[in-house]
């Protein structure tokens, strides 16, 4: 049997992308950190890069296609949920949505001989930056030579705490973002990765085919527990996880787009109820 090359190239490529990935994703540690935010080689008017992703499919995360106004089999399969007027199908919608998560390239203080890294984080910290920038007190905190550092600090979810914990305060004094010596982190701004290249997107079949197979998983499983979300790199900080919701495709049976039996058959007749009405 002769080996087919092409999936084992896509195999090697996936590697490369998860290795490349934990090396240029940075997650604040447990404390205080300080970071600078840079300007971002491939939007150089906007640093923060905002993209959709799904969590926890088949124990994996993808990006979403609605991330660029692209179509998302997914998110057609949660509208048309949300629209049957079962309050279990709306509640299935809603987990199903993708979640955003915003980028910024920073560099790291302390650390700056790794270059430029990608700081991922969710909807509170990117309004509170947004409004720092927004104040002409503070201005454009990205600039080079008249920005201002940020301290980041973390906390875990303990002492009764539901979720870890992301705080920032932008230092009042202006500072340059790199030593003009440093040619080696000068370098690091001009060559900087386009963060779509550790995150590539999935065509519409593709993803189809990942709901597909998730939703027949959920349908076939017999009260095993739901896996917990797995470590990612766009996992919110400051947001609850999301978790995949049990037996996907296994609405009430009142939902004239429910499964009305567990199986392979029932999910595929409403794979059909939903994409072909």
């Amino acid at each position: 049997m002769a080996l087919d090359i092409s999936k084992l190239k896509s195999r090697l490529n996936s590697l490369s992308n998860t290795n490349q990935k934990s090396n240029l994703i940075w997650k604040p540690k447990p404390g205080k950190q300080v970071v600078r935010i840079v300007p971002y080689k491939y939007e150089p008017d906007n640093p923060f890069i905002e993209l959709k992703f799904h969590y926890n499919i088949n124990n994996k995360t993808y990006l979403s296609p609605d991330s660029f106004g692209r179509p998302d089999p997914i998110v057609e399969f949660s509208n048309r949920l949300k629209k049957t007027g079962s309050k279990e199908d709306w509640q299935m919608g809603r987990k199903m949505e993708p979640k955003m998560r915003t980028f910024a390239p920073v560099i790291v203080r302390g650390e700056e001989h790794e270059g430029v890294k990608f700081w991922g984080f969710g909807k509170q910290v990117y309004q509170e930056l947004l409004s720092i920038i927004s104040d002409p007190d503070f201005g454009d905190i990205t600039d080079l030579t008249n920005g201002r550092d940020i301290v980041v600090e973390f906390k875990t979810a303990e002492g009764g705490a539901s979720f870890p914990e992301t705080s920032i305060r932008v230092k009042p004094n202006v500072s340059v973002a790199v030593d003009p010596k440093n040619s080696q982190l000068l370098d690091a701004l001009k060559t900087q990765v386009n963060i779509l290249d550790l995150f590539p997107e999935l065509s519409y079949e593709e993803l189809k085919e990942v709901m597909d197979k998730w939703l027949n998983t959920d349908a076939e499983a017999t009260d095993a527990a739901v896996p917990t979300a797995t470590a990612s790199t766009a996992t919110d900080d400051d947001e609850p996880p999301f978790t995949a919701p049990a037996k996907a495709a296994t609405a009430p049976a009142s939902s004239p787009t429910a499964a009305k039996a567990k199986g392979k058959d029932s999910v595929e007749q409403a794979f059909d109820d939903l994409f072909n009405s």
